[in-house]
């Protein structure tokens, strides 16, 4: 018979602690159940020795009696050995379930099974027929989704009510969440319970929502601070005026110096974004200059004039 090392299985020291034996269970259980690898007769395998591992490690008094076994034998996993020298026989089968009863393997059934005799090793016995065991019964939590939204700055600003259709499993549901005031490009929210459903008791998985922020035409977001463009004729720019300027929240009116230039900035302190801590950033705007998209021919006469007058 084939010894078993279970803590090899688990991925673990023989001094793990009862809670990191459990982490790391309930961690491989999830990656290899067969839910989540349909056909795949590797992982099931692999299912099938990680449940048997945990019940047996799971358990203090199991763990003690394995340890026991291991201590005196010096085992190794894969190593040939003969249970009749411990005091072992044949026994009973030992069941649990994944939609259909499976049997633990016989070194398993050997040690543990209802018709082992611990006497000869460990001074007492154990002899009941377990069936369905309690591998099996510690849930498996359900898988997170992870989703990427498209907003823009506005909605990010005022902290808007959105829905998101998802497909869950065989499902599609819709779920309204509130986009976080001052949310930054790439940050994530969670939604508890949204993912995929658990089984066996295991918890339902979360949603996670991902923010990204639409490109807008003449309008950047860099943190708090926000950039805008805004574009002024030739004699506005030589003269100066104002400038009413469409902002997250309100309009607002703007002074541009006379003389200003292409690629020149105004700074308006704090009619930018919003930062979390409900701080306002900057707006600043950037100049551009465009001629009308129609001009008449007194205009164009005075424009003639300019130029000659500047090159005079």
């Amino acid at each position: 018979m084939k010894y078993k090392d279970y803590y090899e299985i688990l991925g673990l020291d023989k001094n793990a602690s009862q809670e990191e034996i459990k982490k790391e269970y309930r961690k491989l259980a999830k990656e290899y159940h067969p839910d989540a690898n349909p056909g795949d007769q590797k992982a099931e395998e692999k299912f099938k020795d990680i449940s048997e591992a945990y019940e047996v490690l799971g358990n203090k008094e199991k763990r003690h009696k394995y340890d026991t076994l291991g201590s005196q034998g010096g085992f190794q996993n894969g190593y040939d050995f003969d249970p009749s020298q411990f005091g072992y026989g044949s026994n009973t089968h030992y069941k649990y379930s994944t939609g259909g009863d499976s049997g633990f393997s016989d070194f398993f059934n050997t040690l543990f099974g209802g018709g082992a005799n611990f006497e000869n090793i460990f001074g007492s016995s154990s002899g009941r027929r377990r069936e369905h065991g309690s591998a099996y019964n510690h849930g498996i939590d359900g898988k997170d989704i992870e989703v990427k939204v498209n907003i823009n700055a506005q909605e990010g600003f005022l902290g808007e009510q959105k829905k998101i259709s998802i497909r869950v499993g065989e499902d599609t549901k819709t779920i309204n969440y509130k986009v976080p005031v001052g949310i930054q490009e790439g940050e994530k929210i969670r939604l508890r319970g949204q993912g995929h459903k658990g089984r066996s008791g295991g918890k339902d998985g979360d949603l996670y929502i991902m923010f990204h922020f639409k490109k807008q035409e003449g309008m950047i977001l860099e943190g708090a601070n926000l950039y805008l463009d805004i574009e002024v004729y030739p004699w506005e720019a030589v003269l100066g005026t104002q400038k009413s300027v469409q902002t997250l929240d309100d309009k607002i009116s703007v002074k541009i110096p006379a003389g200003i230039q292409t690629g020149k900035k105004i700074r308006v302190s704090k009619k930018g974004y919003i930062s979390k801590d409900s701080s306002r950033g900057d707006l600043y705007l950037n100049i551009k200059i465009i001629n009308p998209e129609s001009i008449s021919d007194d205009m164009m006469e005075l424009f003639k004039k300019m130029k000659d007058l500047a090159e005079a």
